[in-house]
């Protein structure tokens, strides 16, 4: 199987994954809280990273110290603060509104990259891919056109969301940028393992880790899975491919939330989803730089 095809399976795995991960959050959230579900699904990433490694018999969890640094960033902005405040959005948005929101990172990509990194100049396409984008998330988030006729544009669950989404962001750049030689199941055991050290340091403190229900260990089982599938993917295709390909995961998890937990999806995001696989076919057009 050639690299490409690997690539696009990696991130339709990753995909799926990603849409099931915030049911079993909400499941888990019947008799647990976000913050024990969120150190006790760190862990289980953590595992899950180890038996990759194992199956596969690289060699163990060896890196550099700047990589280690790069690792610790990647633990911090995209776990402790993106995973987290995430997950605390959960329990305050649909789970179609938090989807959707986050697959709104290929403008924060673009954007970061232009202004931080100065090494991609924007395209016609791309700014109207980002343009697109923004009214798409505008109409996932006031959800009928009442509210959008009146200017409510969404609650602070879903300004959590983009905040969380900016800072995947920035672990997407570095890992593209920094970490593509190390294994994926390496990056995935670093990000995780940090982040389980800063969880149970803190619940030590504040309240004793405590497993309430079998959707936590399958959460972090299914993340660890996706995670893995995603920095696989990203190693073998352009960013824009996996942008394209991970819009899959809204309509899987609108159904699921639609099927799982009831919740209603209105016409106006639809509407919003439609506009989101625009955005992303624009942002993935190859032409001549205009800024």
């Amino acid at each position: 199987m050639n690299s490409k095809r690997t690539g696009i399976i990696a991130i339709l795995g990753a995909s799926l994954m990603w849409a099931v991960e915030p049911i079993l959050a909400k499941l888990a959230y019947k008799n647990s809280d976000f913050l024990q579900t969120s150190a006790i699904r760190a862990i289980f990433v953590a595992l899950v990273a180890i038996f990759y490694i194992l199956l596969r018999r690289r060699r163990p969890l060896k890196v550099t110290g700047r990589q280690f640094s790069q690792l610790v960033y990647v633990a911090l902005a995209g776990t402790i603060f993106g995973d987290l405040i995430y997950f605390y959005a959960l329990t305050r948005v649909p789970v179609l509104n938090a989807v959707l929101l986050a697959h709104m990172q290929p403008i924060f990509i673009v954007l970061i990259g232009f202004f931080c990194l100065k090494e991609d100049r924007l395209t016609k396409s791309d700014c109207a891919g980002i343009i697109v984008m923004i009214f798409a998330g505008v109409l996932v988030t006031t959800k009928t056109l009442e509210n959008l006729s009146a200017v409510r544009l969404g609650t602070a669950g879903d300004v959590y969301v983009l905040l969380a989404t900016v800072a995947w962001a920035t672990t997407t750049i570095v890992v593209r940028k920094y970490l593509r030689d190390l294994d994926a199941g390496v990056i995935t055991f670093y990000r995780y393992i940090v982040a389980s050290a800063v969880f149970i340091t803190y619940l030590s403190l504040r309240s004793p880790l405590v497993f309430s229900n079998i959707y936590q260990i399958l959460v972090g089982i299914v993340v660890g899975a996706g995670t893995i599938f995603y920095y696989e993917g990203l190693k073998r295709i352009k960013a824009a491919q996996v942008s394209a390909l991970e819009l899959t995961t809204p309509f899987a998890a609108a159904l699921l939330g639609f099927c799982i937990l009831a919740e209603r999806i209105t016409a106006l995001q639809i509407a919003g989803m439609v506009l989101l696989f625009a955005g992303v076919c624009f942002l993935s057009k190859k032409e001549d730089a205009c800024l």
